[in-house]
């Protein structure tokens, strides 16, 4: 019923890696000749999974940026950042810090934030430090983060949303219309 995998030690030092899958013949000209009618009949090959987001920015472990970073796609912050962040998704892993505002549509904290958090979905995990308010649709702390600030938390229909939304652009470059007085 049950049969014992295999244990790919063969040749591999112990490491627990398979060997590599042996190569593939070359098809022969009878096989790479298929009629049309053929390849048509054949199922379709699987769809591939995408991978993930090719939007994501990472400011590694050890590297200090000091500055602004804003944007529409996803920062992961293991580094030490001093300035204001505005993008859809921030990941602040353990050994990363943030001293600014972040504005996000979803915060994961691990490490720490000295500075407002303005996000629609905010997660504090047990190694987090915040320092700052937080304002917020949804917000779950793990037992163990630290929090030392006021929570906001703010619906879509009440006037503190706003805050939630990304600022509209500046009309400074439209020419403005008068009405006769």
């Amino acid at each position: 019923m049950f049969t014992k995998s295999k244990s790919y030690d063969n040749g591999s030092q112990g490491l627990g890696i398979p060997p590599a899958p042996e190569p593939a013949p070359a098809p022969t000209a009878a096989q790479t000749a298929l009629p049309t009618a053929t390849a048509a009949a054949r199922a379709p090959e699987p769809a591939r999974t995408a991978p993930r987001s090719s939007n994501l920015s990472t400011l590694s472990a050890g590297v200090k940026y000091e500055g602004n970073i804003s944007g529409a796609g996803e920062l992961q912050v293991d580094g030490s950042l001093k300035g204001d962040v505005r993008v859809s998704r921030v990941v602040i892993g353990e050994g990363g810090s943030v001293e600014g505002t972040v504005h996000a549509d979803v915060l994961d904290v691990r490490g720490r934030v000295s500075g407002a958090i303005v996000a629609k979905q905010v997660k504090l995990y047990a190694t987090a430090r915040v320092e700052g308010d937080i304002t917020q649709e949804q917000l779950a702390i793990d037992q163990g983060a630290w929090f030392q600030g006021r929570c906001n938390q703010a619906k879509r229909d009440t006037p503190g949303a706003a805050m939630l939304e990304a600022p509209k652009p500046d009309k400074a470059d439209k020419a403005e219309t008068k009405s006769p007085a």
